[in-house]
């Protein structure tokens, strides 16, 4: 949903509801999927042997039928209420979740990466389900933003939707959701990690929990370029995000520091609350400060200076972005 909020580009109340609905029917499938092929594995981990297959409160069959019926309702809603796009990366983060994923937690630590792209994917199909792309062509150039003092555009400036929908703003919003997993996963499964290594998953925080405290901070370093740089510099925002982009970020920094420095369970459960409020509030900030939005105005306190007299007599209006 907030891809969708953030899109430059007109978009509909169904569009985000089907958006929204779609989803959360790719994201069930998916767990689904994944829970039906780790009941024996899930039955010896204290936080998951609770789930309906373990426990028998749904049978495989019955678990089977859900996951099949969302699986095929998902990506048919967001084919036919947004676009085939939008529906392939639905169906992709099944299949990546439910396969590679869940066969990797066994094998290599590499499961949590590719877990990683699977959690930074629905706020790219929010932003293709209004119609933005991902690919750069020589129809569809990259433009950046850079900073007012550095450009003849001002905050305040209006911009043509065709130039904020550039494909290095989803990948920003990719990298914001890809290196947020880790100061949060890397974090919680670290006090968890005994259970993990009953159950025999190849989890960083079991088998080398020094590195995985310094990826966490090596993602919280990253979070900050990102927020301050990239999602700005795409047009996304104005550049009054980067800045006060810097309050959560630097919370988030100095407790992914405490966990690598200290690496204890302590600081790591202190990781894992601080990323639970971080990204709501960074995606919130970022609707704060979308580009060409005036919330004075929306709210009925600013002024309307879209339309000028000009000194003929005429107005000049200008055409406000549609989101």
């Amino acid at each position: 949903m907030s891809g969708v909020a953030l899109s430059p580009l007109p978009t509909t109340v169904p569009v985000l509801l089907a958006t929204a609905v779609g989803t959360a029917l790719c994201s069930a499938s998916a767990n689904t999927l994944n829970q039906i092929q780790e009941v024996p594995f899930d039955a010896q981990m204290a936080r998951t042997r609770m789930r309906p297959i373990v426990r028998r409160a749904i049978t495989p069959l019955h678990a089977a039928t859900f996951a099949g019926i969302s699986g095929i309702a998902g990506p048919a809603i967001l084919w036919t209420m947004t676009n085939p796009t939008t529906a392939l990366l639905g169906a992709g983060t099944i299949a990546l979740y439910a396969g590679p994923y869940t066969w990797l937690k066994r094998k290599s630590i590499a499961n949590t990466w590719v877990g990683a792209v699977v959690g930074a994917a629905p706020p790219i199909m929010g932003w293709t389900a209004c119609g933005g792309q991902l690919i750069p062509s020589p129809s569809y150039p990259i433009h950046l933003f850079p900073p007012p003092f550095l450009s003849s555009l001002s905050d305040t400036t209006i911009l043509d939707p065709t130039l904020i929908n550039t494909p290095l703003a989803p990948l920003a919003l990719f990298v914001l959701l890809f290196s947020w997993q880790f100061p949060h996963f890397n974090s919680l499964s670290y006090f968890v990690r005994g259970s993990y290594a009953q159950a025999g998953c190849h989890m960083l925080s079991v088998l080398n929990p020094r590195k995985n405290a310094l990826v966490s901070l090596r993602h919280a370093l990253i979070l900050v370029p990102t927020c301050s740089v990239l999602i700005p510099l795409s047009g996304l925002t104005t550049w009054w995000f980067a800045l006060s982009s810097l309050v959560p970020n630097i919370i988030l920094l100095r407790a992914s520091w405490r966990f690598w420095n200290n690496g204890g369970e302590k600081q790591a459960r202190t990781l894992f609350r601080h990323s639970l409020w971080y990204l709501p509030l960074v995606l919130g900030m970022m609707m704060v400060h979308k580009q060409g939005i005036d919330w004075l105005q929306w709210i009925g306190l600013g002024t309307d200076d879209s339309a000028e007299e000009s000194e003929d007599g005429h107005k000049e209006v200008d055409t406000p972005l549609q989101s």
